[in-house]
């Protein structure tokens, strides 16, 4: 199994690191499934503070992946996909329709508010998440773990990430 070095960033005019909860869901389950978390950040949803965060992860050849959560719902601070989409290379269309099919079974037509998406910028993985624990927990356990695994058939995205740290 090839281990990703990874980054998870909480967007939250909120959260603080005692109450980060979905941040802390994701650095343990990378864990646990093998990667590694070499950054991890709390920003607050200002759409030039995310980029900047993200563009110096992007930039770093030794993150593969990085994992966003908070931000992606309906109202007017909610801008990590206004953020995040000028600086990805390819948009992976699916897993934001994937999850909010999977959302759906759970939480019904709120499912539509959550604009979760995902992309390739300069050979990274960016997953981003909505801000509740429960949405982490859907995306991880349905979508991203199998998909950052190099093992699992037919594909898997941990292939198409720089393993040269």
């Amino acid at each position: 199994m090839i281990k990703l070095n990874c980054a998870v960033l909480t967007l939250s005019n909120t959260r603080s690191a005692a109450n980060d909860t979905s941040g802390d869901y994701l650095v343990d389950q990378l864990q646990r499934a093998g990667h590694q978390c070499l950054e991890r950040s709390i920003s607050s949803t200002n759409i030039y503070d995310t980029r900047r965060i993200l563009s110096q992860w992007i930039a770093d050849p030794s993150i593969h992946v990085i994992i966003t959560n908070g931000g992606t719902g309906f109202g007017v601070d909610k801008n990590t996909v206004a953020a995040v989409t000028p600086l990805l290379d390819q948009s992976i269309t699916g897993f934001g329709e994937l999850f909010r099919q999977l959302s759906f079974e759970d939480i019904g037509s709120s499912a539509m508010q959550s604009d979760a998406c995902a992309g390739l910028a300069n050979q990274t993985l960016i997953f981003c998440l909505p801000g509740s624990t429960n949405a982490c927990r859907l995306a991880w356990t349905r979508l991203i773990r199998e998909q950052l695994n190099s093992q699992h058939k037919p594909c898997n995205f941990a292939d198409h990430c720089s393993t040269q740290s």
